[in-house]
């Protein structure tokens, strides 16, 4: 059927695009009801691109202002996420507690520390300048509550895997490493702030417990990637709807290079002050040796995730929140590779880095932009555990 429109008629059978908010759902308190962690991935990819940004290794006019304005809006995102999603647990608890059965959604609560800890970071990268040395004991109070929530990930979602939840290999994807990497970004973080501290031991405590955080983490992430290859040789690529899910196995390795990377240049001085000077010098050569080591294995995974990704846009992606996957992992092997270059001098990770960020920089306005139009038309407030139940 053609149709053909004049100022005073519509012709019927012809729909007018609907510009009206949330026009997706029935009513707007669905945005609270449908409202999963799935949405704090968000912050994580706004997080990082602000800490990349910052780190560049030139100066060009306003970027620091863009990182640190991204830093902020961050912020903003999580609270405002945070107040929605507590919303959901008040007004609809007894299906918000329909997440812990869900063998996919549940996943997502490790993007919930993982976000606070982008805006732990940008605390001290753009609120010590500003703000100077009060920002500190803020940032070790949300460090701690950060350590506290991924530890909570990364032991009770995998007990729920086990005992409540339904998983074949054929059904499994990355998102799996989710819940246990949250503790691998504390522990960088931790590298980030334990210099900061003003008393020895209590930077020796906060070091120690990120090398602890750091081990919890990556051996189970390891884990999970050897049967993630496992599954894709015997089952081949997950639906085209989880395509961005082949990029998260680059973000424990990228945190892991990172985190030692950061732990070991802490090491020297916050084991001499304490009494143990062999040994922070032996933990800074082995943190840049594992960091360079990880860093080589990521690139694998990377190259692996471009050949899948590519493949994937031949037939077309859905748009979805998972999408954010493309921003973090990438933001995080950035960042490694940056560090890096500030280590070794070498130019090539300079340059490397640096066109990483830029990557990153593209996607996130891509993505940032898809989400926007998805939450203004009310779209991606779906929440796949309460699939099937009548409105109430």
């Amino acid at each position: 059927m053609t149709c053909t429109t004049t100022p005073s008629c519509t012709p019927p059978g012809c729909k007018t695009p609907s510009y009206k908010p949330l026009s997706h759902l029935t009513r707007p308190r669905e945005v609270i009801r449908q409202f999963t962690p799935n949405w704090f991935a968000a912050t994580m990819g706004t997080g990082v691109l602000a800490l990349a940004l910052a780190q560049l290794p030139f100066n060009l006019p306003g970027l620091h202002a863009i990182a640190e304005g991204l830093w902020v809006f961050t912020i903003g995102l999580f609270v405002l996420f945070s107040l929605l999603y507590a919303a959901r647990w008040v007004m609809f608890f007894h299906e918000a507690r329909r997440i812990f059965g869900h063998s996919t959604v549940s996943m997502f609560f490790g993007t919930i520390p993982m976000g606070l800890a982008t805006i732990l970071n940008g605390l001290l990268l753009f609120g010590l300048p500003r703000w100077g040395s009060e920002v500190i004991p803020l940032a070790e109070a949300l460090w701690w509550l950060d350590v506290a929530m991924a530890l909570a990930c990364g032991v009770l979602i995998p007990f729920m895997m086990f005992t409540r939840q339904e998983h074949s290999i054929d059904q499994m994807t990355a998102v799996w490493l989710l819940p246990v990497v949250a503790a691998e970004v504390a522990a960088a973080s931790g590298g980030l702030l334990a210099p900061h501290l003003a008393d020895a031991h209590a930077q020796l405590v906060m070091l120690v417990t990120s090398y602890v955080l750091w081990a919890f983490s990556l051996p189970v992430a390891f884990s999970i990637l050897t049967i993630l290859m496992l599954r894709m040789a015997l089952h081949k690529l997950p639906p085209a709807n989880m395509a961005a899910s082949s990029w998260l196995a680059l973000g424990p390795i990228g945190t892991g290079a990172l985190g030692m990377l950061l732990l070991g240049g802490d090491a020297p001085a916050i084991f001499a002050a304490n009494g143990l000077p062999g040994v922070g010098e032996m933990a800074n050569g082995l943190g840049l040796v594992a960091g360079i080591t990880l860093w080589g294995f990521g690139l694998w995974w990377m190259l692996i995730a471009v050949l899948i990704t590519l493949r994937y846009l031949r037939a077309g992606i859905p748009f979805n929140l998972g999408w954010w996957g493309f921003t973090f992992p990438l933001g995080v092997y950035a960042l490694a590779t940056l560090k890096l270059a500030s280590l070794l001098h070498l130019s090539f990770f300079s340059i490397f880095g640096s066109v990483l960020v830029l990557a990153l920089a593209l996607m996130w306005l891509i993505v940032a932009k898809r989400t926007v139009q998805g939450a203004y038309k009310g779209e991606l407030f779906v929440s796949p555990c309460i699939a099937g139940l009548a409105n109430k």
